[in-house]
């Protein structure tokens, strides 16, 4: 069974409490049995993928596999191109240095339902979404990833998973994936 799940902001990609205030995927209503495949901080939104099947999350989410994620990112100011090659090429955070991605601004600019809380405003600073398109997935990386070329990451949302787009699942709704869906995660 595989699951494709729209992940509210304040909700954590587990299914246990850790002590702090976010609430978890068991309130969601999954079918027993499943668990996550990869994460998203609970700061972050979007595309998570929930399955029953050993084996999905190496296949998935291994770097030298090459399966592509896709994420959209609010950003503070707006990137320069040579800020948007410096992410392509990799950057250097916490010791290590990124692979390479792609990463464009997203014209026109996405509309996407508010955020509850909604995000930080500063008038004097502009904003503006990007798109970067990873094929690993350390913790909170792409926050660290646009924080070191000097855009800190307002909004972040998963949008893709391999070829299988979030589309109309709204923030909380789930639903398994049939045949063609399930291949288009797996290509």
């Amino acid at each position: 069974m595989l699951i494709a799940f729209n992940k509210p902001y304040g909700v954590l990609s587990q299914f246990t409490p850790d002590g702090s205030p976010n609430r978890t995927m068991a309130e969601f209503g999954f079918p027993k049995g499943v668990y996550a495949i990869g994460r998203l901080d609970a700061d972050s939104e979007g595309l998570i993928l929930l399955s029953d099947e050993p084996g999905l999350n190496t296949r998935l989410l291994h770097p030298t596999r090459g399966h592509d994620r896709c994420y959209w990112v609010q950003v503070e100011k707006i990137p320069s191109p040579e800020s948007l090659r410096q992410l392509e090429r990799g950057v250097e955070i916490q010791g290590y240095r990124t692979l390479p991605c792609k990463a464009w601004l997203l014209d026109p600019q996405p509309e996407v339902p508010p955020r509850d809380p909604p995000i930080r405003v500063r008038k004097s600073v502009a904003d503006r979404w990007i798109a970067m398109e990873l094929v690993e997935g350390k913790n909170r990386q792409v926050r660290r990833m646009t924080a070191a070329v000097g855009h800190p990451t307002l909004r972040l949302m998963r949008v893709r998973i391999g070829r299988f787009e979030l589309g109309g699942l709204t923030a909380g709704t789930w639903r398994e994936l049939g045949d063609a869906d399930r291949q288009l995660v797996l290509s």
